[in-house]
Order: C-alpha cells, then sequence, then structure tokens
C-alpha cells in the first residue's frame, strides 16, 4: 500500500544527513535500479531547470522522512530528456523509477500502459488534495478520469516587457495586444539601448522549443496542421503567413543567434537585460523575478498571450512526475512524487529561497497564499487566466482533428514535431527560405496523416 505518512510541517535545517545522490549528465549512470542493503535507490529522470535544481537542493527534507531511500537524479536538456525519457519507457526495462514529463506525453503513455496510475497513490495519502490543483492542469493529466502524473508546475504562455525600456521608447503596451502590435513595439524598441533586442523568442529546434511559442501563434493566426481529413496543411496561406511572420519578427528584432536559442537561453538573455520583450511560458517568472539571478527584477509587466483572430492566445502545459509501469519501486516512488508536489514543499520553497521562486501554476491554494500574491502581484492573475482560459480542444478558429495548443497530442509529433521544427529554425539561420521549410515540411506531416486516413 502506498504510504500515507505527512510531514507535520516545515523542517527548519536543511543542511542534516540527506539522501545519497548522483547528478548525473547525459546517460552515463543511467542504470537499473537496485534496492542493496543500504536500502532502495531510486532513479529519478528530470529535466535540468532552476525549479528542479531547487528540488534537489532541498533533498534532505525528503531524505528526513525516508533514511532508507536513495535518490539518484538523472538531469538532462530538455530535448535530450525527452528522448532519453521516451526510449526508456517504451522498452519498458525499469530504468527509471520517477520520470518527468508532460501532459504531452502523460494521456498517450496511460493508454499504452506504460505508466502507474497514480489515483490509488493519490487517495490514500492524507493531506495530498488533488482537487487543489488547476481544473486545466489536472485534466490534462488524468486518463479515465485518474491521474496518471501530478504537476510540478503548470504554465500558460505570456508577453513579458520592461517596463522602463518602454517608458523611455516613449511606448506603451496595449492591454491585449495583438502580434501586429507586438511588431511594430519590437521595431520601436530595437536598440533602445545598446545590445538590447525588441524581443526574445525561441529558434531551437525541438518540438517543445521553438514549436511551442510558433504553434500558439499559428493557433490564433488562423491556421492548423492539418483539416479535419487529415490533410497536411503546413503550405496553406495561414502556416505560410505565420512562419514568414514569425522568422521576419525574430531575425530583424530578435536577439543574436535566435536560431540556437531555446527558452533557457531566452531566459538568460531577457533576466541579464540584453531583451525588452519575451513571449514564452509563464513559468519564466520564477527566474525573472529571483534577486538572486535576474537584473530586471521589479522592471517588468505582464501582458496576455498576443493574438490575431482569436480572443485568447496563450498554451497549456505542465511539467509532471509519473511512476513508469516497470518500476520496481513504485511505493517509494510515490513518497518521493508527493513530496515534491504537494503543499508543504511548495511553501518549503517559498520560505527557503523567496516566494518568487515556488514552482508556479499548479494548485489554487498557491494563488490564494498571501505571500505569494504579494511577490507575484505582477504576474500571478495573469499567469491562472492563461491556465484558466487554455481550451486544447479547440486550439485554433477552425476545426482540427487533434487536441493540443503548442504541440499535438498525437504519438508521431515527437518525430513529426522535431523534423518540421529543424526546417523552421533552419529559416530563422537564414540557411533556407520559408517556402523552403514549408515544403519540406508538407511532405513531413502528410506522411504522418495519411497513416490516420487509412486507420479511418
Amino acid at each position: 500500500m502506498p504510504s500515507t505518512k505527512r510531514r507535520p510541517g516545515r523542517l527548519a535545517a536543511l543542511g542534516a544527513a540527506g539522501a545519497a545522490v548522483s547528478l548525473v549528465s547525459g546517460c552515463a549512470g543511467a542504470g537499473a535500479v537496485a534496492a542493496g542493503g543500504d536500502g532502495t535507490t531510486l532513479v529519478v529522470a528530470i529535466v535540468s531547470n532552476p525549479q528542479m535544481e531547487d528540488a534537489i537542493s532541498l533533498r534532505a527534507d525528503f531524505a528526513r522522512e525516508h533514511p532508507d531511500v536513495n535518490l539518484r537524479f538523472v538531469t538532462l536538456p530538455e530535448n535530450e530528456a525527452r528522448a532519453k525519457i521516451t526510449t526508456s519507457i517504451a522498452a519498458g526495462g525499469g530504468e527509471f523509477d520517477a520520470v518527468m514529463i508532460s501532459n504531452y506525453e502523460t494521456r498517450m503513455w496511460a493508454e499504452n500502459g506504460w505508466l502507474a496510475n497514480l489515483q490509488p497513490h493519490i487517495d490514500a495519502t492524507e493531506g495530498y488534495d488533488d482537487e487543489d490543483f488547476l481544473e486545466p492542469i489536472r485534466e490534462d493529466l488524468s486518463y479515465q478520469g485518474d491521474m496518471y502524473s501530478v504537476p510540478f508546475y503548470g504554465e500558460s504562455s505570456f508577453l513579458a516587457y520592461r517596463k522602463d525600456l518602454f517608458e523611455k521608447a516613449g511606448v506603451e503596451m496595449p492591454e491585449n495586444p495583438t502580434w501586429s502590435e507586438v511588431a511594430d513595439l519590437a521595431a520601436e524598441l530595437d536598440g533602445v539601448e545598446e545590445g538590447v533586442a525588441g524581443i526574445c523568442l525561441r529558434g531551437l529546434p525541438g518540438w517543445g522549443e521553438v514549436l511551442a511559442p510558433f504553434n500558439s501563434m499559428l493557433n490564433t493566426f488562423g491556421g492548423r496542421w492539418y483539416d479535419r481529413d487529415w490533410n497536411a496543411q503546413l503550405t496553406s496561406p495561414e502556416f505560410r503567413r505565420t512562419a514568414e511572420f514569425y522568422v521576419d519578427l525574430v531575425r530583424e528584432h530578435g536577439q543574436p543567434g535566435a536560431a540556437n536559442s531555446g527558452f533557457g537561453d531566452c531566459l538568460t538573455h531577457y533576466s541579464q537585460g540584453n531583451a525588452a520583450m519575451w513571449y514564452d511560458a509563464t513559468a519564466m517568472v520564477s527566474t525573472v523575478e529571483d534577486p538572486e539571478s535576474s537584473k530586471v527584477v521589479g522592471k517588468s509587466g505582464y501582458a496576455p498571450a498576443p493574438v490575431q483572430k482569436t480572443g485568447y492566445g496563450g498554451w497549456l502545459y505542465t511539467w509532471s512526475l509519473a511512476i513508469p509501469a516497470s518500476s520496481q519501486h513504485k511505493d517509494a516512488a510515490w513518497d518521493f512524487l508527493s513530496w515534491m508536489t504537494d503543499k508543504e514543499y511548495i511553501r518549503m520553497v517559498g520560505e527557503e529561497y523567496g516566494w518568487q521562486r515556488v514552482p508556479p501554476g499548479s494548485r489554487v491554494s498557491t494563488f490564494e497564499n498571501p505571500e505569494y500574491q504579494e511577490a507575484a502581484s505582477a504576474y500571478a492573475e495573469p499567469m491562472r487566466e492563461g491556465i484558466e482560459n487554455a481550451d486544447p480542444k479547440n486550439p485554433g478558429t477552425r476545426p482540427v482533428p487533434y487536441t493540443g495548443i503548442g504541440f499535438l497530442a498525437i504519438p508521431e509529433f515527437q518525430d513529426l514535431g522535431t523534423r518540421v521544427s529543424q526546417q523552421l529554425s533552419a529559416a530563422i539561420a537564414g540557411q533556407i527560405s520559408v517556402d523552403e521549410a514549408l515544403a519540406q515540411s508538407q511532405q513531413y506531416a502528410q506522411s504522418v496523416g495519411d497513416s490516420y486516413k487509412e486507420a479511418q
């Protein structure tokens, strides 16, 4: 049976003897799980970003309650993590006991039988309160009414902008900006101070990198990947217009080396004061508003995701934790998952590192916490509204045969999205034209669409 014990509250000293932890780069050391005389070893695969690094640094809190559980973290950049975790889980070899995945994988992998059903563990864990998760997040991590992964943080997307630079340039951010207005603002702000780009946008290949902001833009421009009959639409006027707009905007007024910029690169670029605007995940605020890592604390405003033909333009995404069905240590793995995703963990991060650093966007109670409200007054409401307004079942202006906003919730999208993103990134780098990129992408997409036509 899953453990029902909860921590009695905030544990003061974090320096006491902690769990044995290895931080592994790449694939080295990510071997089979072993439970020896020193206890059970859990191998945990996570994406390397600041929020996850905080969890690793606070592991002594988990160790105090679970002295017989050793944690081995395998940390990887986002693209590598996706590939490594997917290969491992699909093979069912038991390499990992806990994995960081998203709302893209959860439902599909649950249907495939690759993940453990977490609902029995949730229901048996006093005080865990899964009803506290924001409903769109909870629903996207559930299959047949049960949760198969639990959110570490949730996000939509919005537009961060430097209020001081806007004032210096004599421009204002509209309350609900359109992408056309954003492009005009980027032109005005480009070079407003030496070394400052008008806007930062991702250009790094990867279905979870450049395609996240691009797809949300595509939806609001009236574009789509497929019509209802699975005919690829990547050379349609709407798709072409979006691609030309995105490429032109980032090439003309974006950051240097945009074709190699992922979320982490843009995070560094903006937080170090080198961009006047940045459209990306709402989770950016944990670093942008952190005095220890940002030079622009308190200088940013946050506008809703820009739109063009729709009333809403943001995405819905969550980094979550799941237990592979092949794990031999599911109860111990759940103890770790529940520690890293419950209310007490969020409070611990707030008290230890500051409320601007807590994993955002997963729990209603976080948004209602007075300490968080004070620290997050500039961005809490736009973040919550973005998450709650997201509608993955109706992502754009016309019917589609798939769900998803920043991605398509079909198994083939990992490969398809990566291939198309490489073409888009090459266009941003100036290596090929947008027409060339879309012509090749159309071929990739239609081969996937044909397989769905055959299945109808």
